[in-house]
């Protein structure tokens, strides 16, 4: 027999929306287990900004400074290069917040930071190495997860289970909840190299001959992402890493003299782009959130700040019902009503940037700054808008309590 856990809340997956939330309800007097089925963070290629709206989250919760002095870099204008030429179309040096600025920092310093914080707190439990298997559901109700740990096969039982485990969610699929899907017309093949003086100090969407490059310049190297049509993974890997990186070098040429530190392909890590959402995102017993909930195209790095904000108002509505041992589905269901619209109207403005500024088109010899971009920052009612859309997002919440 399994030996059993009893907890409040059992979250599945170790990303950033179940370890905050993990934090959110733990402080709130909730007793919760995470159960993260690898034994580390230390995972290359998942999202690396944190935006404004994440920063506020961790002022209500008094941690920012402490956050901060882990080494990041700041950016608070994010630009579109045509050839030699650049223009703004992003500024969040106007942002109605006390963070105007992107902070670039690797994802598994952000996670063991929340799960030192959520740590502090004695209702809290971290399980690595947890990897689920399967739901426990008791006359038609979610009551538990199974899962299978360095010790063997375990369950927790729980009140709530929350499915944070990302796109490919094991919970939500045992939980035969289907996502609807879209169609990103991209992928991204993303890769790293180093970074020299007197390199440019800001990241960049690089345009040309039909290809797009995305350069995010953290402190000690670049994070490249080249995107490529949906599906063309294999044809790049066709032409050759010698032609991979000639593309590259094209659009980022003064990373040409140091390509040759990508000299395998197990450096280049293809990001297949998806988005999609639940009609529903909960059962009895069971909450979906972050992709779980809602895949997000990586077009403006907001999909860990989409998943810190479902956790703050999973927090936030759930924490209540959950201490007084008075939850009901009528309460999943609220969080789902607060969340469902500032993601769909996420999701379509980057299916929108997507097709107009992202996906490759065919190749042409010159690309030019279109007019629309040069005359956006002219225009005082729309200038504005790209940046808070990425900072701060759409109906972004605080933390209560």
């Amino acid at each position: 027999m399994a030996d059993r856990t009893a907890v409040d809340v059992a979250v599945a997956g170790g990303g950033p929306a179940g370890i905050l939330l993990g934090l959110l309800l733990a402080r709130r007097g909730v007793r919760v287990v995470v159960l993260e089925k690898h034994a580390d963070f230390l995972r290359d290629f998942r999202g690396d900004t944190i935006h404004p709206s994440t920063l506020e989250v961790m002022d209500d919760l008094v941690l920012t400074d402490r956050l901060l002095q882990i080494e990041h870099h700041k950016e608070s204008q994010l630009q579109l290069g045509f050839g030699d030429e650049r223009v703004t179309f992003a500024d969040l040096r106007r942002l109605p917040s006390r963070h105007r600025y992107l902070a670039l920092m690797p994802q598994w310093d952000l996670l063991e930071f929340l799960s030192t914080e959520a740590a502090r707190y004695p209702g809290f439990e971290l399980r690595r190495e947890a990897e689920v298997t399967g739901l426990i559901e008791e006359d038609g109700a979610v009551s538990g997860l199974r899962y299978r740990g360095t010790d063997g096969d375990r369950e927790v039982r729980a009140t709530l289970v929350v499915a944070a485990d990302g796109r490919h969610s094991r919970v939500r699929e045992a939980a035969g909840l289907v996502p609807k899907p879209s169609a990103p017309p991209m992928d991204v093949l993303w890769l790293r190299v180093s970074s020299r003086a007197p390199d440019p100090d800001e990241s960049v969407i690089q345009i040309g001959g039909g290809a797009r490059l995305v350069l995010i310049h953290h402190t000690t190297y670049w994070q490249l992402g080249y995107v490529i049509p949906k599906g063309g993974h294999r044809e790049v890997r066709a032409a050759g890493l010698d032609d991979l990186r000639s593309r590259v070098s094209a659009l980022a040429p003064f990373l040409a003299g140091r390509m040759d530190e990508i000299d395998s392909w197990e450096q280049v890590h293809l990001l297949t782009v998806e988005a999609n959402r639940l009609r529903r995102w909960h059962r009895a017993g069971l909450l979906c959130i972050g992709d779980a909930a809602h895949a997000m195209s990586p077009v403006g790095g907001v999909g860990i700040n989409l998943a810190v904000q479902d956790a703050v108002v999973a927090a936030n509505l759930l924490a209540g019902p959950l201490r007084s041992g008075r939850l009901t589905e009528r309460d999943l269901a609220s969080v789902q009503r607060r969340r469902q619209l500032p993601t769909a109207l996420t999701q379509l403005v980057q299916a929108q940037m997507q097709r107009r500024v992202f996906a490759p088109v065919q190749r042409r010899a010159t690309h030019s700054v279109p007019w629309a971009l040069r005359a956006l920052p002219r225009v005082p009612l729309v200038r504005d808008l790209p940046g808070r859309l990425i900072g701060l997002g759409i109906g972004r919440a605080r933390v209560a309590g």
